[in-house]
């Protein structure tokens, strides 16, 4: 088995059983990255009706129902999402919460944050 496909079974591992001791980053390496507010109208990638009161979030690759924390680096508050979106589609961007999200964090606009899967709705 190479490295990637051993990343790979970790993180399925933890998307099954959904033990947040055994949380991993859902990015590679530890490093903070941005996240947005998401701003949109409409449905999400999954089908459901965008509701800016419910924690959920967008993510590019992690499969829709995935748990996440987001932790805000620059005041230490945690909120946890469900992915249920496709995004941000900007570089260097991690995650798009949702507003009732980006308030539990004390967000006002873009956050260094980090992001780790905790398991599956």
């Amino acid at each position: 088995m190479n490295k990637s496909a051993i990343w790979i079974a970790v993180r399925t591992a933890v998307l099954v059983t959904g033990l947040a001791s055994l949380a991993v980053p859902a990015v590679a390496g530890d490093k903070a990255q941005l996240a947005t507010i998401c701003t949109q109208a409409g449905k999400t990638a999954n089908g459901e009706m965008f509701v800016p009161s419910k924690l959920t979030a967008a993510h590019r690759t992690l499969p829709f129902g995935t748990m996440v924390r987001v932790t805000n680096h620059s005041n230490g508050r945690s909120v946890m999402v469900r992915i249920n979106d496709r995004g941000p589609f900007v570089k260097g961007r991690i995650i798009d919460l949702m507003p009732a999200a980006a308030r539990a964090l004390g967000m006002d606009g873009l956050a260094n944050v980090e992001v780790d899967v905790v398991g599956r709705s």
